[in-house]
């Protein structure tokens, strides 16, 4: 495709770009902020629908709900694709924001499990279903929106205020939470509260219809349309068109594969770290989350413009490479700092289990055994163990104690496990850590948001430029969302459940780090390096 009417090139006003970017990116803040709500209000929601008598498991149903939503994002790139490339970038993700803000809303609505019985978790999976249908279709529309309004010597840089707009709606998530926190007595916000936020999505769905309603066809679609270039069958010819099978498999694990786990590793998986295991009191949590968050915002749009003069590989390459070597560090040093109690203690006082048949199910309801139901115990309180093979003795050691808990039973296990470990300095009290470490932590979560804009603050511009036109709605949205859908969206649960199964705070990091690692591989040979350009069949 050397030339084409699509490639006539409208290079718009100031004012005209402003709103393009203005209206798109507020878009993509409303409805990723109608998604994560879901995940930030995820203790609360598990208590209202997924009530279990193992904490665990509780927690890990709340993920997998929020997993089933990514789950769906790839059909709903299929199927708002189709419509992008056939219909319009400006009419489909009008649907599609229109689609997420009617679902969360019902999130709001929803009775609880307590007096709607197992209907109460059905109507919260199917919301989530339509939530993923509606954002896989919401981040190919902004980013190809903005990316063929954009001047190309421009284009990195006012794509990156779409990749700063997913942070945007995880700190807005986390400002309304703390606003009604802040409004509504505690007992009222766990009771009924926390529906608040799902409830003002509706306010935010009829700005962000507004600012949309205002905006015209993408240039490039127009010059297609008119010429007569659009693509019979997107879907089909995503992957017959020459060389477009290569584009995908680099755009899913070399792009989407490091940033999506990058992301939720940064934002998500700090935020349950802090809040669980680290028992941070969850104001604070919230208050540093957002704080980081904000920040953070910043640093998609400098990569971005950075991108332009560089290039979309050099980025990348470095965000996925630093994360290889400080994934891990930046973790252990969260956690010395939010709870230095909790890994003095591990040291001082190590915990090792013993016993028969000891083994733990996260996703059982019951565990089978009395050591299954003692781990169940150590990881709901967020207690590093190690377990003693070929061993007869029921004993949890704790230090130079020692506990047997064969005689124990359902009602006081749990009490004596804890009092035990309590005996030998263990502290399971809300922790506020003093603001100097506060102030580490935010350092921190500051460098995982580097890590992030590295690798994601160019790619709505590298995506646009990897894809022919007529099919590029379809073939940036499929990987992209089957590998944000998938090896993001599916990473909460998997890396809880590495855990729970680990006894290892820390183990679920080794999923992030495989991804990224297998990532970066397919990215040093798959992106094509040098000064951004324009997409063509002999350059790409």
């Amino acid at each position: 495709m050397a030339t084409t009417a699509a490639s006539t090139h409208h290079e718009p006003s100031a004012k005209e770009i402003r709103l393009v970017i203005a209206a798109s990116s507020a878009g993509t803040i409303f409805e990723w902020y109608d998604f994560f709500i879901y995940g930030t209000l995820a203790a609360l929601i598990g208590a209202a629908f997924f009530p279990s008598d193992n904490e665990t498991l509780q927690l890990l149903l709340v993920w997998a709900g929020f997993a089933v939503g990514f789950g769906f994002r790839p059909l709903g790139a299929i199927l708002f694709g189709f419509l992008g490339d056939r219909l319009g970038r400006k009419y489909t993700f009008l649907v599609t924001v229109t689609l997420m803000g009617v679902a969360t809303a019902g999130v709001g609505l929803i009775p609880t499990a307590a007096t709607i019985g197992i209907a109460a978790p059905i109507i919260v999976i199917l919301f989530r279903i339509l939530q993923g249908l509606a954002l896989g279709g919401e981040y190919g529309g902004a980013a190809i929106y903005v990316a063929e309004h954009a001047p190309p010597e421009k284009r990195g840089f006012y794509t990156s205020f779409i990749q700063a707009s997913v942070v945007g709606g995880f700190v807005l998530s986390i400002l309304v939470v703390l606003a009604c926190r802040a409004l509504i007595p505690a007992e009222d916000f766990a009771e009924w509260g926390w529906r608040v936020p799902f409830l003002l999505s509706l306010i935010l769905l009829a700005i962000s219809l507004w600012m949309r309603f205002k905006l015209s066809e993408s240039p490039v679609f127009q010059a297609m349309k008119e010429a007569g270039e659009t693509a019979g069958n997107p879907f089909i010819e995503s992957f017959t068109y020459p060389g477009n099978k290569r584009r995908i498999f680099v755009a899913l694990f070399g792009i989407t594969g490091i940033l999506t786990t990058i992301w939720y590793t940064a934002f998500f998986s700090s935020l349950s770290f802090l809040r669980g295991p680290m028992r941070m009191e969850e104001g604070l949590v919230e208050v540093i989350m957002l704080v980081s968050g904000a920040i953070a915002m910043s640093f998609y749009l400098v990569v971005g413009k950075w991108s332009d003069r560089v290039g979309r590989k050099k980025p990348i390459i470095i965000g996925a490479l630093l994360t290889l070597v400080l994934i891990f560090p930046l973790f252990w040093g969260m956690g010395s700092l939010a709870n230095p109690g909790l890994q003095r203690s591990a040291e001082e006082a190590p915990v090792v289990v013993s016993g028969p048949d000891c083994s733990f199910d996260p996703f059982a309801e019951v565990q089978a055994t009395p050591c299954g139901r003692v781990l169940q115990d150590l990881t709901a309180l967020g207690v590093p163990y190690d377990l003693e093979g070929d061993a007869s003795q029921p004993v949890v050691s704790i230090g130079a104690a020692s506990l047997d808990y064969s005689a124990l039973g359902t009602d006081n296990r749990r009490a004596a496990i804890q009092g035990a470990l309590e005996s030998q300095g263990y502290d399971f009290s809300v922790q506020t850590p003093p603001l100097a470490n506060v102030l580490g932590i935010v350092g921190l979560l500051l460098g995982f948001g580097m890590l992030s804009a590295l690798t994601y603050g160019s790619v709505a511009a590298l995506l646009a430029e990897m894809f022919p036109p007529q099919i590029r709605y379809s073939s940036l949205s499929i990987p992209y969302h089957i590998g944000a859908g998938y090896l993001g969206g599916f990473l909460p649960l998997i890396a809880g459940y590495i855990q729970a199964r680990t006894g290892d705070v820390y183990s679920g990091l080794w999923y992030t780090w495989a991804v990224v690692a297998f990532g970066a591989v397919v990215a040093w040979w798959g992106i094509k390096g040098g000064p951004p350009r324009e997409f063509s069949d002999e350059h790409s």
